[in-house]
């Protein structure tokens, strides 16, 4: 069963603590602070793989998290680096960010990979807050956290040439002779579920060829299985129009045609303007000089299509067909379609939230001030409630920051409650 589309969330390592550290030595009796910086936690990485095919991993297991940065050791040894977990997805795997429907990355090349989700960076230890004061910090900088968010992985199948039509008029058994795939071929009146790729090897070239199923009248409306499958057709380069003129299931071989055309177009994307070339299928039940036959091939010729007439399971005009494939595909590769419009989704600007990252926003609510920040809650969750530098350290950012002023404005006098994350505090001007 192809699996081309899921949902999962994914969690990069958070980064180690600075350990807080002083030097016990031999005939050192005030040894210095030598608490090491917590390692940065593990990424999480996406990477295409050619030896895959669908997302059905993705199915069963919905969470993926690197591993978390090494707290910092004392003698000023750094904490290990969290390991980066790289996650394998098949070639035309697109990563959508869940909650802004934003393409972070289109993988298309094997072994191409891009990271999704950047780890934290490990806080520093106690060694870098000594200073001509402050001779023997007692606390440490926490790591900050990893990046959390849920992503959209679809799959759309990279093949140069597809293969479109009604159930049952023998694309897969076009695809069977034509190439080393071994799809399911019966016949029966509904499509194949899940289309099937093959390598075509004509003399000189090679090129795959993808069974586009689940295409029924209405598919671009939804019908059937067309709308997950019609997005496999965006970046096939040449079609092949596979069509049943044998008229044994009592069906018109141009009204076929100018169905599957009309569900083509209303889709959109290009994709009814891809170059064509029409099969006509099941030669081996009629004479070529057929009437029915000849008034389809003079309607798809006068369209300026080049029509192939075809027996499959005799081999008939196979041959033919892909060469004039192969030719098709050479002026279509001079010549490649428009590229796909997508909204990209901006890894500065995700960065920076990083510029927000050290301010310091304020509120007042239900007689509460209440601080807000990444960066103060960093150095919050770092602070030493028992060592007075550790709370001078806390309230200094606050100051700097401009947020001491703002409370002040708003109000603010001694013994009024100021509120960071869960925890509570009476207000008073100087430590």
């Amino acid at each position: 069963m192809l699996v081309d589309k899921a949902k999962i969330k994914i969690i990069s390592g958070k980064g180690g603590n600075g350990a807080v550290s002083f030097r016990r030595e031999p005939f050192v009796p005030e040894g210095g602070p030598d608490g090491g910086d917590g390692g940065n936690g593990g990424s999480i990485v996406f990477k295409a793989d050619r030896n895959l095919r669908t997302l059905m991993d993705f199915r069963y297991k919905r969470k993926y998290e690197a591993e978390n940065g090494q707290d910092g050791m004392k003698k000023k040894c750094y904490g290990r680096k969290g390991q980066d977990l790289v996650i394998k997805v098949p070639m035309g795997t697109m990563v959508f960010e869940a909650s802004s429907g934003k393409l972070m990355k289109d993988l298309r090349e094997d072994g191409e990979s891009f990271v999704a989700a950047k780890g934290g960076k490990g806080g520093k230890g106690n060694v870098h807050f000594k200073n001509s004061v402050r001779q023997a910090p007692n606390f440490a900088e926490a790591g900050e956290p990893g990046k959390e968010r849920e992503v959209i992985l679809e799959l759309k199948m990279i093949a140069d040439v597809g293969l479109v039509g009604f159930p049952n008029v023998g694309k897969s058994s076009l695809l069977a002779i034509a190439t080393n795939a071994r799809p399911k071929i019966e016949n029966y009146h509904f499509t194949t579920i899940d289309p099937n790729l093959g390598v075509v090897s004509l003399d000189d070239r090679e090129f795959i060829m993808a069974d586009i199923a689940g295409i029924i009248e209405g598919a671009s409306e939804g019908l059937g299985l067309g709308l997950r499958f019609l997005k496999h057709i965006e970046r096939t380069k040449v079609l092949i129009h596979v069509v049943d003129v044998s008229g044994t299931e009592g069906r018109d071989p141009i009204d076929d045609f100018e169905k599957i055309m009309t569900d083509l177009r209303s889709y959109g994307r290009f994709v009814a303007e891809k170059p064509m070339i029409v099969a006509a299928s099941k030669i081996d039940l009629i004479s070529e000089d057929d009437e029915k036959y000849l008034e389809f091939k003079r309607y798809i010729e006068d369209k300026g299509l080049e029509v192939y007439p075809i027996s499959s399971p005799l081999g008939l005009g196979v041959k033919e067909l892909l060469f004039a494939a192969a030719r098709a595909l050479e002026k279509a590769e001079l010549d490649p379609p428009p590229a796909e419009e997508y909204e990209y989704f901006d890894f500065e600007a995700d960065e920076a939230r990083d510029e927000h990252y050290r301010e310091v926003r304020v509120r007042k609510e239900n007689g509460e001030y209440i601080l807000e920040g990444e960066q103060l809650r960093k150095i919050f969750n770092s602070t030493n409630f028992n060592d007075m530098g550790s709370l001078r350290y806390l309230y200094k950012y606050i100051e700097n920051s401009g947020a001491l002023r703002t409370l002040r404005d708003m109000g603010l006098e001694e013994g009024d409650t100021v509120k960071i994350d869960d925890f509570e505090f009476e207000f008073w001007d100087e430590y």
